[in-house]
């Protein structure tokens, strides 16, 4: 990694999606950026902590998804280079069912057959629809081989 990202503040979002595969949690934001829109579960990497601990932690904190629940994969990051920050983007399937819980957001299931390019209900401007759309294409050439 080139030592400018290295200095960047990190971030992390993780696409949890449920053991059957047909819906991934999401959190609606009670809190700016995109106050009122629904968006993956996530938060700050600490200064020295390493990132998939850190992933993992703030699942938990927002989720209370343990690491016994799921394995994340760090999948892609977001660079913005001109804001100074990163977002990694991790991706996990639960192993089994799970009772999610948070109090920072409210959490709910949504289907992987919504529509999350809609601005106006998820946050990112684009970037989950994105996300979920590489995820789903990368998982499908798994399946298949």
């Amino acid at each position: 990694m080139e030592e400018s990202v290295k200095r960047m503040k990190s971030l992390n979002v993780c696409a949890v999606w449920s053991p059957d595969r047909e819906k991934i949690l999401m959190c609606l934001r009670r809190k700016d950026p995109y106050r009122g829109k629904y968006n993956m579960p996530g938060g700050h990497v600490e200064e020295g902590e390493d990132s998939l601990d850190a992933a993992y932690r703030e699942l938990y904190e927002e989720t209370a998804i343990t690491r016994d629940d799921i394995e994340l994969t760090r999948f892609m990051d977001f660079v913005y280079h001109q804001h100074g920050f990163v977002i990694e983007v991790y991706f996990g399937i639960l192993r089994h069912e799970v009772d999610v819980r948070g109090e920072e957001n409210d959490l709910y299931w949504i289907p992987l057959t919504e529509n999350f390019f809609d601005y106006g209900k998820f946050a990112g401007d684009g970037n989950i629809g994105h996300i979920l759309r590489l995820i789903s294409m990368w998982a499908a050439e798994r399946e298949n081989g």
